[in-house]
């Protein structure tokens, strides 16, 4: 029985949970927790190690794409999802659009480049079941998350310049321009 596509490239999957826009899948990356930063290469048809980030640091929540999808770096879109527990890489997790953090990433060339973080809540959480929009989340989380990327940049040697953060309604519509971007 041959493989599909999907089973070996999940950048190949669907981008909406069986047609239904209310719920994303979200491919993950790099686990909630980790120090290791893990990026799918299609090249070789796995993930790969992409770096390490220092003693103390570590990302605050699951990160990924969502697959189908091409952002204005060309990458596919990216997302961070909050969810209960970490998650192993390669996983797929249902989810569930909160907002968006727009953000503008300087490269160490100089050259900056949209580079907006989808950030979304895992479909089967019990801890955030009820949280719809980023504003049900603490101030207090957010301004981490967005100094994680700030930082998380720095030390790559980039600048990331938060914009604004936007609902998930605006998330919903920078998600649909990158599926035709992708097209």
């Amino acid at each position: 029985m041959a493989k599909s596509k999907s089973a070996s490239d999940p950048t190949k999957l669907q981008p909406f949970n069986k047609g239904d826009d209310d719920i994303v899948n979200s491919v993950i990356e790099t686990p909630m927790g980790s120090r290791n930063k893990f990026k799918f290469d299609e090249k070789i048809g796995t993930y790969a190690l992409a770096g390490v980030l220092p003693q103390g640091m570590v990302f605050p929540h699951a990160f990924g794409f969502v697959p189908g999808t091409k952002a204005a770096d060309g990458d596919p879109e990216d997302v961070l999802v909050i969810m209960d527990l970490p998650v192993f890489t390669g996983c797929v997790v249902p989810t569930r659009l909160i907002g968006v953090i727009e953000a503008d990433q300087t490269e160490e060339d100089g050259k900056a480049e949209r580079n907006d973080r989808l950030i979304a809540v895992a479909a089967h959480s019990r801890d955030y079941s009820d949280v719809n929009h980023l504003k049900d989340l603490n101030d207090n989380m957010l301004d981490e998350i967005e100094q994680f990327f700030v930082n998380y940049n720095k030390e790559r040697g980039k600048k990331f310049k938060v914009l604004g953060r936007k609902g998930p309604r605006e998330a919903l519509k920078l998600l649909k321009k990158s599926l035709k971007k992708a097209a």
